[in-house]
């Protein structure tokens, strides 16, 4: 777990925090076995990271992302710059994932 936030998780929480995402809540840096997810909706078992490059194909992603299906969660990936460049698109996908 990180202490201090990156500046796209900042804004991003900023949007899930509350229920402000249409009344959904989401709970932020959960612990799920070994991994740590950055958002999570429980209600809708949908985990939201948000990642820079060093993530770009990342094995490690792959396998956690796995072991994390295994257990019912769908998990949704979103580059650090599309949060702060394009907040707005970002949010539609998470109403898209979480809305059939």
């Amino acid at each position: 777990m990180r202490i201090a936030p990156t500046d796209a998780e900042r804004r991003l929480w900023f949007c899930l925090r509350d229920g402000r995402l249409a009344g959904f809540k989401f709970r932020r840096q959960v612990i799920l076995g070994e991994a740590i997810a950055d958002f999570v909706c429980f209600e809708h078992r949908l985990i939201v990271e948000v990642h820079g490059g060093q993530h770009s194909g990342s094995a490690e992603d792959k396998r956690r992302d796995r072991t994390l299906q295994q257990r019912g969660f769908r998990i949704i990936r979103f580059w650090n710059d599309d949060v702060l460049m394009d907040t707005d698109a970002v949010i539609r996908g998470i109403l898209a994932a979480i809305k059939p």
